[in-house]
């Protein structure tokens, strides 16, 4: 039996993986989504590129929901508290993404040019919103959320929607939003041909250059001006959950305290803009395959760089730093995290391995002829 200090990172380790697999996974159909209105020149075009990811779409948003359902079941407070103040940010993301499953069913069912071009659309706003508001939160997490616990340990949110809309959480917003553009476009160009796969390599490199310059002056603002958290209180990691049993202060530089202990995770950031550079090159050898696992790995450096910044903590408090919800302090009972890690043994590797198997059974470029040829079985 694991013990809970051991635990409790691991389902650290394990929430990163869900984050990076949501990534990876649904991300490249968002970024499909994204490019679809501006890559895709007529009907034909546009739907050559949405049975791309037609048939694997729905199977994606497993990630989504075992990410959001892990991160209820292993961090309750946060999940609590982040849902309470990003309220509005969660909404539209859940409003972006109704246009998801119908704008593909239903897009495609009438021959009329302006039903169509108006789901296009839809499916733009489903693919690139998510993107942009999750990385909006990223960059509020880094800063510190204004909330704070009363006597009850009921969080109340002390800021507003518009308050997260600051101007780094807005450049976290474009190092998000790019980044899923860059996936999208580069497995867009992996399953296509001719102008369309031309088109998509040309968006995914831009979207890559954007990426890495926004990353890079991300994290230069964030050494520079943004302060970060650090807990000044002795912690027992084996300690049941309780918040509020500890003291925390803000100072400049503590987001980079954790790479100057552990110098090897500067292989994150890196990962993060060679993996992106690198996929930009390999797209422009049409070497798309192997650009794609390039990109994925950018993905896993980004996504990896913030939750390394931030460890131990989760969710940092602006308004009450002791408050600060951490690995350490915002997480269910051993039994709970015991129980959950062994059904993840199980199944992630079920999920994976699924995934694999349909992706190769369905591989191969999707191609206006076939389209034509399959007019009434496709999207």
């Amino acid at each position: 039996m694991l013990d809970y200090p051991t635990l409790k990172v691991i389902w650290w380790l394990l929430v990163g993986v869900l984050l990076i697999g949501f990534a990876i996974m649904d991300g490249h159909d968002m970024g499909v989504g994204t490019l679809l209105p501006f890559v895709g020149k007529n009907d034909l075009e546009r739907r050559v590129i949405l049975n791309t990811v037609g048939p694997h779409w729905e199977g994606n948003q497993v990630w989504f929901i075992t990410g959001g359902g892990a991160i209820f079941a292993a961090w309750p407070l946060v999940y609590a508290t982040a849902f309470s103040g990003f309220y509005w940010a969660m909404m539209a993301v859940l409003w972006a993404l109704f246009f998801r499953p119908v704008g593909f069913d239903y897009r495609s069912k009438i021959h009329n040019a302006a039903w169509r071009n108006t789901w296009d659309w839809g499916l733009f706003i489903g693919g690139a919103v998510p993107p942009l508001i999750f990385g909006v939160a990223f960059g509020n997490l880094l800063q510190g959320v204004p909330f704070q616990f009363d006597g009850f340990m009921v969080s109340t949110y002390t800021g507003t929607f518009w308050q997260l809309l600051n101007p780094f959480a807005l450049l976290a917003g474009v190092v998000s939003s790019a980044m899923i553009t860059m996936h999208g476009g580069t497995y867009l160009a992996h399953r296509t041909e001719g102008v369309i796969q031309a088109r998509a390599v040309k968006g995914a490199v831009g979207a890559a250059l954007v990426m890495v310059v926004a990353f890079a002056a991300a994290g230069v603002w964030l050494n520079a001006s943004i302060a970060g958290y650090r807990i000044t209180s002795v912690i027992d990691p084996s300690a049941l959950s309780d918040p509020m049993n500890k003291t925390v202060v803000r100072e400049a530089g503590a987001w980079m305290a954790n790479y100057s202990r552990q110098p090897l995770l500067w292989l994150l950031p890196a990962l993060g803009v060679g993996g992106a550079l690198l996929a930009a090159g390999l797209l422009l050898l049409r070497r798309t395959l192997t650009a794609f696992v390039a990109s994925a790995l950018a993905l896993t450096g980004v996504v990896g760089t913030a939750g390394a910044s931030m460890f131990p903590f989760i969710m940092p408090s602006s308004s009450m730093p002791a408050a600060s919800l951490t690995v350490w302090d915002s997480v269910s009972s051993r039994l709970s995290l015991s129980i959950m890690f062994w059904a993840t043994l199980i199944f992630i590797p079920l999920i994976v391995f699924y995934t694999g198997w349909a992706y190769r059974v369905m591989r191969g470029k999707v191609t206006a002829a076939y389209i034509q040829e399959n007019d009434h079985a496709t999207y």
